[in-house]
């Protein structure tokens, strides 16, 4: 009977430890960036400085590092990631740091199920490797934090940074390439809406604007009634061109319309375009 309660109680224990939760030393995190139209992810654990000298003490100098805790660090993309020369295709990978006292090394690993650096380390399995310069922070950053900075239409820059030290890591994607593809293709039987897009982009990136002239007058074209957005990109494409008085007449026709529908802003926005241009 004895040995029975014995077993009792520490099976009643034993399910008791079981339900005790304590919060983990270097907790998960996962940041999502959208950069052009390309998705990107990064799912890591965030080490605390705890008043340790981090780079050069606790994280070596010139040894691989898994750039946080835990299991590895993995970025995920949905299209190609272009550092410097290098070209990192669609998929998810683990990130491996060589840190320096001035430069950081930076490896992208084709295998993601390790639990941090592989206990047999495969060449193949970088896919790209760049370097970075490393920086000073004016404070301190308590924990190991990564994250976007600089987001543009075609690029980024991924950051690290922890304790003192910063890593800027510039990248582009294949935005410019997808977008002119998906107007090509597009453009074989485009809507109002299609052509007016394309025109749009062109103007936000101040490119091809003769061509931008003609999507947005294709898409006035299409339309019976012509919407005043439609009539202020083309006017701001006037501008561009330095076709003030065309620009001009554009924006008025827009402020018009934009009156009749309410739209206040529009009407203000293309008030201010025609006193501006009046100057030119």
């Amino acid at each position: 009977m004895k040995n029975l309660i014995t077993g009792t109680l520490l099976f009643a224990c034993s399910i008791f430890q079981a339900q005790i939760k304590t919060p983990a030393p270097s907790p998960g995190a996962t940041i999502e960036q959208k950069i052009g139209l390309t998705d990107v992810s990064i799912t890591y654990s965030r080490p605390h400085k705890r008043d340790r000298e981090i780079f050069g003490s606790l994280v070596p100098f010139d040894k691989m590092w898994r750039t946080g805790a835990n299991k590895n660090t993995i970025i995920t993309t949905s299209d190609i990631l272009i550092f410097g020369n290098d070209t990192l295709k669609a998929g998810s990978y683990s990130i491996f740091t060589i840190p320096k006292k001035d430069a950081w090394t930076i490896l992208f690993y084709g295998d993601t199920e390790n639990w941090g650096i592989p206990e047999n380390w495969e060449d193949k399995e970088v896919m790209v490797k760049t370097t970075a310069k490393a920086g000073s922070l004016s404070q301190v950053k308590q924990s190991f934090t990564i994250g976007f900075n600089d987001v543009q239409m075609d690029g980024a820059e991924l950051t690290m940074s922890w304790d003192k030290t910063v890593v800027t890591v510039p990248f582009k994607t294949a935005t410019k390439e997808r977008v002119t593809a998906s107007i090509k293709k597009v453009m074989n039987g485009p809507a109002a809406e299609d052509y007016y897009k394309a025109a749009d982009y062109y103007l936000s990136q101040k490119t091809n604007i003769k061509t931008a002239l003609n999507y947005i007058n294709k898409a006035l074209d299409l339309k019976k009634e012509k919407p005043f957005w439609y009539l202020r990109r083309k006017a701001l494409i006037q501008a561009e061109l330095k076709d003030y008085k065309g620009a001009i007449e554009t924006a008025k026709l827009s402020m018009t319309a934009a009156k009749k529908a309410n739209y206040e802003s529009y009407v203000k926005s293309n008030q201010l375009s025609i006193e501006e241009w009046s100057k030119k």
